[in-house]
């Protein structure tokens, strides 16, 4: 018998000491493995479309790329005024993160950023339905419900013209930024 550590399922940071014996483990496929880690931790199974995420990832505060962008760059012209070789105190993970997440922002004006913000705060939606909303501006009903099924799931009050009416307000914003 070998004792393994599983790291958890869904990526989470989780994990589990189990006992198993080596021939049974190794025969297992990765769906084995995460009904195997569902069956010790005593949860349900994850489901994004249906708002089944984990209740720490629901409380969770997640940031747009573009919030991101704007603390990154804030944090970045706070290390060049601190030292004459801004080099020198910048990690090439620092500068790699900040050119991404500057590459992927579809706002750049910090104003447009918080009305973004507020516009789908509006909807009542999950923190990382809003992320998702606002980092990938989708232009079409179809395309939101396809990015985040949960908006449309039963006892919510997102009716295809509630997601149009988002969609035209976070339209507004690119526009006129």
């Amino acid at each position: 018998m070998v004792t393994y550590n599983l790291l958890a399922y869904g990526g989470r940071s989780l994990y589990s000491r189990c006992s198993l014996f080596h021939s049974d483990f190794t025969h297992r496929n990765q769906a084995d493995e995460n009904h195997l880690w569902l069956m010790m931790s005593g949860e349900e199974e994850e489901n994004a479309a249906e708002l089944k995420i984990g209740e720490e990832f629901l409380k969770a505060k997640c940031l747009m790329n573009c919030e991101v962008a704007l603390i990154l760059e804030h944090k970045y012209e706070q290390l060049q005024q601190m030292s004459d070789d801004p080099m020198n105190q910048v990690s090439q993970v620092f500068e790699k993160s900040l050119q991404y997440v500057k590459r992927f922002s579809r706002y750049k004006n910090p104003d447009a950023v918080r009305q973004v913000r507020e516009i789908l705060s509006r909807y009542q939606l999950a923190e990382f339905e809003l992320c998702v909303l606002g980092n990938l501006c989708p232009e079409t009903v179809e395309e939101a419900i396809a990015m985040v099924p949960s908006i449309k799931t039963k006892g919510r009050a997102h009716d295809d013209d509630a997601i149009e009416r988002m969609l035209n307000d976070l339209s507004l914003i690119k526009k006129f930024e």
